[in-house]
């Protein structure tokens, strides 16, 4: 784990400090041998050095990014699509319940090929 990335997290609010540790332990859960770097100023996770999460603390939310989604749905409410749709992010704002392990499922699929 990065010092760094521990450094961002513990900058934000409580409920988003609970939030990113539950996203950074499922993401090191999910993929085995993960690199954590703070990059672009927020943490982010290599698989074989490529590009496959990362987290971001906003002021009223945390967002969850994944990338080589282009195969994976959006879902209404959920899941949104960014750019060409390569990339998908979950928004978690305060109180909201997080299916973690639905995360998990999503990232797993987008880490195989890395």
């Amino acid at each position: 784990m990065s010092d760094d990335v521990t450094q961002y997290i513990n900058k934000a609010q409580p409920w988003q400090i609970d939030v990113c540790e539950k996203l950074r332990a499922m993401v090191g859960q999910t993929i085995p041998d993960v690199e954590e770097r703070l990059q672009y100023g927020k943490p982010h996770y290599l698989k074989n050095g490529a590009y496959a999460a990362v987290i971001a603390v906003a002021k009223d939310k945390v967002s969850f990014m994944v990338f080589n989604a282009s195969d994976i749905p959006v879902v209404k409410g959920f899941l949104r699509a960014l750019g060409n749709g390569e990339r998908k992010a979950v928004d978690i704002r305060e109180g909201q319940t997080v299916d973690y392990g639905a995360l998990a499922s999503i990232l797993e699929k987008t880490a195989t090929a890395l």
